[in-house]
């Protein structure tokens, strides 16, 4: 019966969550405070929830800015740098064969980032830019993945996600500074984003042991802070209301 009842428990969890050996050493072995294999399981199990949570963390910014029909206080040069680190991470993570895991929600991070993109130029009437930046994005990134690039390339391209990530939050810092209000930033987005980059320093050294992948996120998790710092001190503060030109 024990056997019978191990078998699915052990296809859940393996590889998904533990090597083989580490199932073994904490469910047959029974050793609950085998340290090394509860590093892997925390580190796997933090991952694939940054994962699955990266689904919906820009959705609040999306759904802020279709319902206002404006992107006020969102800096374009920001986002776009926020994207080339996210593209970055991604092409990076894939050549190098890293566990899904480990950078995953860059992949949907990048979607929800193409998208906003788009809708910061479409509210600033320039439909067609919008358009003709997300057919260059789309091929900027299959050639980036295909085997034309080299892995001098792609590193060289991770390395550059540290300056892209500093630039791009101090972009966003100005932008709100400047207006003295967050505009349409969304809370919730914002404090995701912090949340998640911290968790990633972890699952980063664990998962991958790359001091380059650490780094970036180390440095994104003080520059995504400084945002949530900002959203807490401008919290109380509208936009103004612009009135229409008769």
């Amino acid at each position: 019966m024990a056997a019978e009842a191990d078998g699915p428990l052990k296809r859940v969890l393996v590889p998904l969550l533990l090597p083989e050996k580490c199932y073994d050493q904490i469910f047959v072995q029974w050793d609950l405070l085998h340290v090394p294999c509860l590093k892997i399981l925390l580190s796997k199990g933090l991952g694939l929830g940054i994962v699955a949570g990266s689904l919906l963390v820009k959705l609040p910014q999306v759904f802020k800015i279709l319902r206002a029909k404006s992107a006020e206080g969102l800096s374009l040069q920001s986002v776009m740098l926020e994207l080339v680190a996210l593209t970055g991470t991604m092409v990076y993570s894939i050549t190098n064969n890293f566990p899904f895991s480990s950078w995953g929600e860059a992949l949907f991070l990048m979607l929800q980032t193409v998208t906003i993109c788009f809708l910061v130029l479409h509210y600033r009437g320039q439909t067609a830019k919008g358009v003709t930046f997300l057919l260059c994005y789309a091929l900027v990134l299959l050639v980036l993945l295909s085997p034309l690039t080299p892995l001098s390339v792609v590193t060289l391209l991770q390395a550059s996600n540290v300056p892209a990530v500093v630039g791009g939050r101090l972009l966003q810092a100005a932008t709100n500074y400047r207006n003295g209000h967050t505009g349409q930033l969304s809370a919730v987005t914002v404090f995701l984003l912090f949340g998640g980059s911290l968790a990633r320093i972890f699952t980063s050294v664990q998962e991958t042991g790359d001091p380059l992948m650490a780094g970036t996120f180390v440095v994104s998790s003080l520059c995504n802070g400084l945002i949530a710092s900002q959203l807490i001190y401008y919290w109380n503060v509208k936009a103004p209301i612009k009135k229409k030109k008769q």
